[in-house]
């Protein structure tokens, strides 16, 4: 081992010696090869990247998915004293130029974005002035678009690194299949010795999987907590659950806290920091909660629903016991929660006349004709509400139509921002000091009013005065809600340059609809591989092991349900019998009359399935649908179900 390296880890980290994998990893990216590191949770991923950015000659650049990881991250490294910073959209514009000056003087050896800060043209024309040395994306499973938690914005990062030259690549991940670790490494040319992998077992994680029918989960989840000692975290599918479970225990004499995606961000931020300092023993939480957390003594992680994956299982079963110190994992376990982990996936599918509408709004609405390059512009809300496809959905297809050579972004702004007084100008500025009502009467002076409404003007205001455009919009916005202006803007416009040769291709709508068909029953697949992981008769520990490509676990682990006699056959609690068939063919009936009478016609199968199921889709909230009786009257069955009583009709 090079003694300077030893020297540096233990000068900056005061550790003496490497973690299992971290030396190789470190070693070859000083080697100048690009590397991929899967090591499990909770075992220093990042010291890899953070020890190689001190030997390396210019910025480090690190693409995280979760604000709250590149926070935690960035405050480790200026503790030892390595000027680590973000470029985040929690920043001002003064706060993002001081972190921009001092990545150009070379200050900072480190600097964390989130992929999406690719599509601001500042942020690109700012980068590829910079000389990085390497590119760490961390999470780098969302690259692979067959690994969970897929972000279709990830797969842009490859042409991003050539764009940009950066000569080394290290990704990142704890769970990724050998199908997810081969298609990483595919996409960033690393070489299959450049991957390593540590073992995945974990020997202080004792797994048990209960067969709980819903009427009995409260009891059985009191009965567990109360039985354990030290905090632990308790997950659940839905946000309402967290509140309910939490209030239930809490009911119960058992101190817990829900946290969830819909709660403020300063009351997240407060529950995790009292988690974390041990003020708080159990929180109930969505799967927003746990990235972030990297507390050493989680001594239990409970699944009060079924969790969406293998791979979600096992990350955040990953949470538990970091220190080594023996913990346990409790999954409650029936087939009730099915249909809802299968109808996300099958909501999120366009449906092929979709895919056809957004390819005709770039042919058709092209501002410049001349035969070679047009531009399109696009405003993502109206473009999901008229093509009947969710906005998650909606921004894969776009970067499907990127892959695909169809279309390149150029740029985005903000439309316009319009008001009118409701109340007269000068009693308007009296409630507020000088230093504001100086700040306000600019803002009216770069406004041209015609009769009542006026529209800013953002460039000449920014010209004349070096105010920041948050100011201005969190000005207009505290008025707006004063009710001393009446406010109206209009969406992010994104504007991207077409290449007709591409979009022009009949047979591209059918290509994209089928990469969706395959990724939906990719999807289903998953699930169904989870009910049979929670079913196996065999060792978990070892299957988990084994799915993740570690073949080193022991065939019988001995501290899992399965080892000790317990395996499991899921059930569903209650049996959901259909309606009459001629009842649901009423209500789709009734349905296809309610959209007609609003001049929409020709609705497809899928939109018919979504309405039985109770799934919202832009269409339904548009037209009123969910006010029909039909609406989730097969909310309990599963869609493949639903829609082969359709396709029978």
């Amino acid at each position: 081992m090079t003694p300077s390296l030893i020297q540096s880890l233990e000068q900056h980290f005061g550790f003496n010696q490497f973690r299992g994998g971290q030396q190789q990893t470190i070693e070859q990216l000083l080697n100048g090869q690009s590397s991929l590191a899967i090591f499990p949770t909770g075992s220093g991923k990042s010291l890899c990247y953070q020890l190689t950015a001190l030997h390396l000659p210019h910025l480090t650049l690190v693409v995280s998915p979760l604000l709250a990881l590149m926070k935690d991250q960035i405050s480790f490294l200026n503790s030892k004293g390595i000027y680590a910073a973000s470029l985040d959209s929690s920043q001002d514009q003064m706060q993002s130029s001081t972190v921009m000056n001092d990545v150009r003087s070379g200050k900072i050896k480190v600097l964390m974005v989130s992929v999406e800060r690719f599509k601001n043209e500042r942020f690109r024309e700012f980068i590829n002035q910079i000389a990085v040395s390497m590119l760490v994306v961390d999470e780098a499973h969302c690259i692979s678009e067959w690994g969970h938690n897929f972000r279709p914005d990830y797969l842009k990062l490859p042409r991003y690194r050539e764009e940009l030259n950066i000569p080394l690549v290290l990704l990142l991940t704890a769970t990724a299949t050998k199908k997810v670790k081969r298609d990483m490494a595919e996409r960033f040319a690393i070489a299959p010795e450049c991957i390593v992998q540590t073992g995945f077992y974990r020997a202080n994680l004792d797994l048990s999987v209960l067969s709980v029918k819903t009427a009995d989960k409260n009891t059985e989840l009191t009965e567990i907590v109360r039985a354990q000692t030290g905090p632990g975290i308790v997950y659940v599918t839905l946000q309402q659950s967290a509140e309910q479970v939490a209030n239930m225990l809490s009911a119960q004499g058992l101190q817990a806290v829900a946290y969830h995606a819909g709660l403020e961000d300063t009351l997240r931020g407060q529950i995790q920091d009292d988690f974390m300092a041990g003020k708080i023993n159990v929180v109930v939480a969505t799967i927003a909660f746990g990235m972030g957390v990297d507390k050493s003594d989680i001594r239990f992680v409970i699944h009060y629903d079924l969790p969406k994956s293998i791979e979600n299982y096992s990350q955040e079963i990953g949470r538990a016991g970091r220190d080594g110190q023996p913990s346990q994992c409790f999954t409650l376990a029936n087939l009730d929660g099915l249909n809802t982990v299968e109808n996300f996936v099958y909501g999120d599918t366009p449906e092929l006349s979709g895919i056809e509408h957004v390819i005709n709004d770039i042919r058709q609405h092209q501002s410049d004709h001349s035969k070679e390059s047009q531009q399109w512009e696009m405003q993502e809300y109206s473009l999901s509400s008229d093509s009947n496809i969710r906005q998650l959905a909606l921004k894969t297809l776009l970067v499907q139509l990127e892959m695909q050579g169809a279309i390149t972004p150029l740029y985005a702004y903000y439309a316009d921002f319009k008001y009118k007084f409701l109340v007269d100008k000068a009693a308007l500025l009296g409630h507020f000091d000088a230093d504001r009502q100086a700040f306000l009467q600019l803002i009216f002076s770069h406004t041209q009013f015609k009769k009542i409404w006026g529209t800013l003007n953002f460039d000449t205001l920014t010209q004349a005065a070096q105010v920041d455009r948050k100011r201005v919009v969190a000005a207009l916005d505290y008025l707006a809600e004063k009710n001393l202006i009446a406010l109206e803007t209009k969406r992010i416009t994104q504007v991207y340059q077409v290449h007709n040769e591409v979009i022009n291709n009949p047979e591209l709508a059918k290509q994209l609809h089928s990469y969706f068909v395959d990724k939906e029953q990719a999807e289903i697949k998953r699930i169904a591989a989870l009910i049979r992981f929670f079913e196996l008769k065999t060792c978990l520990s070892y299957n988990l092991a084994r799915y993740f490509d570690d073949h080193q676990a022991p065939q019988q682990c001995g501290h899992c349900s399965v080892c000790r006699g317990q395996a499991v056959t899921l059930e569903y609690s209650l049996a959901h019998s259909f309606a009459n068939d001629a009842v649901i063919y009423q209500k789709v009936d009734e349905l296809l009359s309610h959209l007609a009478s609003k001049g929409i016609h020709n609705i497809g199968i899928e939109t018919q399935c979504r309405f039985l199921a109770g799934m919202s889709v832009p269409l339904f909230a548009r037209n009123k649908v969910r006010q029909l009786s039909g609406f989730g009257l097969c909310e309990q069955q599963r869609y493949s179900e639903i829609k082969t009583k359709l396709l029978a009709r």
